[in-house]
């Protein structure tokens, strides 16, 4: 498939830790299929960040979700809670702390992120997402 059609996918998840390293291999594998081997291991830090706070922060499901469309990959998490991602600190503050650093890493290393709340058929949750440019 040529790198410039645009394309998507979906990896619904459990609330289980072990999806984490599933959704980071999948991803790896659909970036490599797509020719987009240049963005692998910051779309893998990114996705595991995403996936890893939507399970660890979460009681329900969750899903990945990747997009490619014109240059630009976004990467997602679904999750089943409405409450808004904590805000990511300062990097200065968060490099000796073992936890708490996800949306710092996602901020310092997308070229953009933000979230969303959503409801479908009486559902809520909320989407976090980012965008990493090809060029």
């Amino acid at each position: 498939m040529p790198e410039n059609e645009p394309w998507g996918y979906s990896l619904h998840i459990p609330n289980d830790p072990r999806a984490v390293p599933i959704c980071r291999r999948t991803l790896r594998l659909i970036l490599t299929m797509h020719g987009l081997i240049r963005l692998v291991d910051t779309a893998e830090l990114l996705a595991t960040e995403l996936v890893s706070n939507a399970v660890r922060h979460t009681k329900g499901p969750a899903a990945l979700r990747v997009r490619w469309s014109a240059g630009v990959l976004r990467i997602g998490a679904w999750d089943a809670s409405p409450e808004p991602p904590e805000p990511p600190g300062e990097w200065e503050r968060l490099v000796e702390m073992e936890e708490g650093r996800g949306l710092a890493l996602v901020r310092a290393h997308a070229d953009l992120w933000g979230w969303q709340p959503l409801a479908r058929n009486g559902n809520r949750g909320k989407y976090v997402w980012c965008d990493l440019a090809a060029a």
